[in-house]
């Protein structure tokens, strides 16, 4: 598990180890019941307090991402179709946003971006 943590960044810092963990399980770069590191060991590596790798845990699990087993530590849960598929929506809606204000700016119509949404899925197929 790569976790990177910006200083100078204003997002606090559990929540860019919440951030990154979950982006990790959503890709599957982290496995189902793939083991963590424990709290104190992910705490030690990065220097920073136990309490703050505590916080970003607690919301993973939390949010259904991963679970705990008591004495023995803390698991990437079994993917959740449902929660995968709300994060995508929430994606797409904010790209969607970009697009808009976009079109907007470039005085683009409707019936155009519709028409390079419907291209590039018949790209995919």
């Amino acid at each position: 598990m790569n976790i990177l943590i910006d200083n100078k960044s204003g997002d606090p810092i559990y929540n860019q180890i919440y951030s990154q963990i979950r982006a990790q399980i959503i890709s599957g770069d982290l496995k189902e019941n793939e083991l963590l590191p424990s709290i104190r060991s992910l705490a030690k590596d990065l220097r920073i307090s136990f309490l703050t790798t505590k916080r970003a845990y607690d919301e993973l699990e939390q949010e259904g991402f991963i679970y705990t087993q008591p004495g023995k530590g803390c698991y990437v849960a079994p993917k959740n179709a449902e929660l995968i598929r709300e994060e995508s929506l929430r994606k797409i809606e904010e790209h969607l946003e970009q697009i808009a204000e976009l079109a907007q700016l470039g005085d683009i119509r409707e019936e155009e971006i519709l028409e390079m949404i419907r291209y590039v899925f018949a790209e995919k197929d």
